[in-house]
């Protein structure tokens, strides 16, 4: 069968193995950048059986209607996010789409997040630049004080996979954590507060872990903004929309929150032009699961959904089952 990868991915050569070796014929897009939608559109007329893709690459109805001979059976989504495609119109077409969920993701993702409130709440970027700019002229008691961790409250926004790992780290900072979702999780009913609007009044730090969909965009907005704690700290390494960023800009102009950190934008690769001109934002190019145990376990799973689903068997990461 024929697969089409839409840009080589990290240890390619090693995590493809299983394709070749099921005597799949692989096409890698040749450019090591973002495949344009005109190219992946003549791609797929040429008809594949399989679509490994980024979640740079939209998959709508418009892209599925250049399989003109209904040959596509299975997309394989290099990312643990799958809002860049449109399962419905999958769904009418009976193919699998799969995504990249494994711990490796979630340690990496977590670290990041932990990462971001660790440098906000020690005024990193400000520091750095200040070195950058050879304005240091000795220790100075008063330069870039900071807020302490320890003691403080964590505010989780959606207990799941990577909220409970950056749950399980504040236990060293002796931190207090609550957490919102849609349901408590059984076995951590402690800490569980049933409104968003709650959490966000009480914690010191808020990290956002929630999928993308019609209820989370712009879950954190102008009217609840309002709600955090002054020296509040907001972190988000889920999806760029579930903030509105513009909001979030002018919380931070007047003083309504202390910092905003974030990897996820909602027009990337562009943040809200305000937030690159703040001292007390840091933004990071999308790079939560960037390390290499977790790149590599996403190209074996893209690789093993690819191989499952084209060998007729159910791959372990579907997302659209029903």
């Amino acid at each position: 069968m024929r697969i089409f990868v839409a840009r080589k991915i990290p240890f390619w050569e090693e995590v493809s193995k299983p394709l070749v070796d099921a005597g799949h014929e692989v096409v890698v897009y040749p450019n090591h950048k973002q495949i344009e939608r005109k190219e992946i559109e003549i791609e797929i007329e040429k008809g594949y059986d399989g679509l490994l893709t980024l979640l740079t690459e939209k998959v709508d109805e418009e892209l599925l209607v250049h399989d003109k001979k209904g040959q596509l059976k299975v997309i394989a989504n290099y990312a643990v996010g799958f809002d860049n495609i449109d399962l419905e119109a999958c769904k009418k077409r009976s193919i699998a789409v799969t995504n990249t969920p494994c711990n490796e993701v979630n340690e990496s993702v977590a670290g990041l997040a932990w990462t971001l409130m660790l440098a906000l709440s020690r005024r990193l970027p400000e520091a750095s630049e200040f070195m950058r700019n050879a304005a240091y002229r000795g220790w100075d008691p008063d330069i870039f004080v900071g807020r302490d961790m320890k003691g403080k409250t964590l505010g989780i926004v959606g207990m799941g996979r990577i909220g409970g790992m950056v749950a399980r780290r504040a236990a060293g900072f002796e931190m207090k954590v609550v957490y919102f979702n849609r349901t408590a999780v059984a076995g951590a009913t402690e800490g569980y507060i049933p409104k968003m609007e709650e959490l966000l009044a009480q914690s010191d730090f808020v990290s956002l872990h929630v999928p993308l969909t019609s209820e989370t965009r712009h879950m954190i907005n102008g009217k609840n903004l309002s709600l955090f704690k002054r020296t509040a700290i907001l972190v988000n390494t889920a999806r760029g929309s579930i903030v509105d960023e513009a909001e979030v800009g002018e919380a931070l102009r007047a003083g309504v929150i202390a910092g905003y950190g974030a990897d996820v934008f909602e027009n990337e690769p562009d943040p809200h032009p305000e937030l690159l001109m703040m001292e007390n934002v840091l933004l990071t190019p999308h790079i939560a699961s960037a390390t290499e145990g977790a790149r590599k376990r996403m190209g074996e799973l893209a690789v093993l959904n690819l191989v499952e689903g084209l060998a007729g068997r159910t791959p372990p990461n579907l997302v659209n089952s029903e």
